[in-house]
C-alpha cells in the first residue's frame, strides 16, 4: 500500500528521518525532563508538585526569571535599533558596498561565540580598549567598571545577535517598492513620516521574525551571560546549570527549565501574533 502523497507532491516517507530525528532528541529528552521534575527531592524518593510549588512561592526564582526575560528584551530593543539602521545602510547601498557590508553581517556568524564573548573580556576590561581611549583623551580620571555590569552584558549580546536581526531587516526592506517612498514623497510627506507611516508597517513582518530570533539567543546564551555577567549576575541559564551540576538538584533543575521553556514559549507566541497583526496590516 502506497503511502499517501503530501500537498508538495511528495511521499511523506521522506520526512520520516526527520521526525525520528526529532522524537529522539527532542521529545524524548522533554519527557524525561517533565518526568523528572514531579520528584519531590534530589535523591528522587518520592512525585509530587513540590518543585513547582517551590518556585511559585520562591520570589528568588520568579526574580531571576523575570530578570532575564528584561536582559533579552533590552537586547532585543538595542538589536532593532542598531540593525534597522545597518540594514537600511545596506539597502541604499552601491552594490560593491553591500557585498563589503554582506561580509561584515555574517562573518561574526563563522566565528565562534566563545571567541568574540572573550574578545568583549579585552575591551570592557579595566585596560582594555574603551578604558584605554577614554584615558588617553583624558575623558576619565581612571578605569571605570565596564565589565560584570549590566551595560556591558548588553552591549555584548548586542554586538553578537545583532546579525540575527539585520538579516531578516534587509530580506524585509528588499521587498519594498521603492515608488512608495516616490509618491509618498510626491504627495507631500517628509522623509519623517513617510517612514513612520510606509516604511515601518511595511517591514513590521522583518522586524517580529529578527526580534523573535535574537530575543531567544539572548536570554539563552549562557556562555556570554557567564563571562561578560560575571558572578555577580544571575539569569536563567546559569541558574538552572547550578541547581544541576553544582547542587545535584535535578527535580528542581528541571522544573525551573520547564518554567523558563513555558515562559519563552509564552514571548514567541506573543511575536507571532504581532506577526500576524502586522502581515494583516501590510496586505491590507
Amino acid at each position: 500500500m502506497k503511502s499517501a502523497p503530501s500537498v508538495s507532491g511528495y511521499s511523506l516517507a521522506f520526512a520520516s528521518p526527520l521526525a525520528a530525528y526529532f522524537l529522539l532528541f527532542f521529545a524524548a529528552p522533554l519527557v524525561v525532563l517533565v518526568f523528572i521534575s514531579f520528584y519531590t527531592d534530589p535523591q528522587l524518593s518520592g512525585m509530587g508538585l513540590t518543585q513547582y510549588h517551590k518556585i511559585a512561592t520562591d520570589g528568588f526564582t520568579l526574580q531571576v526569571l523575570g530578570d532575564t526575560l528584561w536582559l533579552g528584551l533590552q537586547v532585543t530593543a538595542l538589536c532593532l535599533v542598531l540593525g534597522y539602521a545597518l540594514a537600511w545602510s545596506y539597502v541604499r547601498s552601491p552594490g560593491t558596498v553591500q557585498k563589503v557590508l554582506m561580509l561584515v553581517i555574517v562573518l561574526p556568524l563563522l566565528t565562534s561565540v566563545v571567541v568574540r564573548t572573550f574578545a568583549w573580556v579585552v575591551i570592557l576590561g579595566r585596560q582594555g580598549i574603551v578604558n584605554s581611549a577614554l584615558l588617553d583623551l583624558g575623558w576619565i580620571d581612571g578605569p571605570i567598571k565596564l565589565l560584570y555590569t549590566r551595560g556591558g552584558l548588553i552591549v555584548t549580546l548586542a554586538n553578537v545577535q545583532l546579525p540575527l536581526m539585520a538579516l531578516p531587516l534587509i530580506t524585509a526592506l528588499q521587498k519594498l517598492d521603492p515608488n512608495l517612498e516616490d509618491a509618498s514623497a510626491a504627495l507631500g510627506a517628509s522623509a519623517f513620516r513617510t517612514f513612520f507611516r510606509i516604511t515601518l508597517p511595511l517591514t513590521l513582518p522583518g522586524i517580529v521574525a529578527g526580534c523573535l530570533l535574537t530575543f531567544a539567543a539572548t536570554i539563552t546564551a549562557f556562555i556570554s551571560q557567564s563571562l561578560i555577567g560575571g558572578g555577580q549576575m544571575l539569569f536563567m541559564p546559569m541558574y538552572i546549570y547550578q541547581q544541576a551540576s553544582s547542587l545535584q538538584n535535578w527535580p528542581f533543575a528541571a522544573a525551573i527549565s520547564l518554567v523558563f521553556l513555558v515562559s519563552v514559549l509564552a514571548c514567541v507566541a506573543l511575536f507571532n501574533q504581532v506577526g500576524r497583526l502586522s502581515r494583516g496590516h501590510a496586505a491590507g
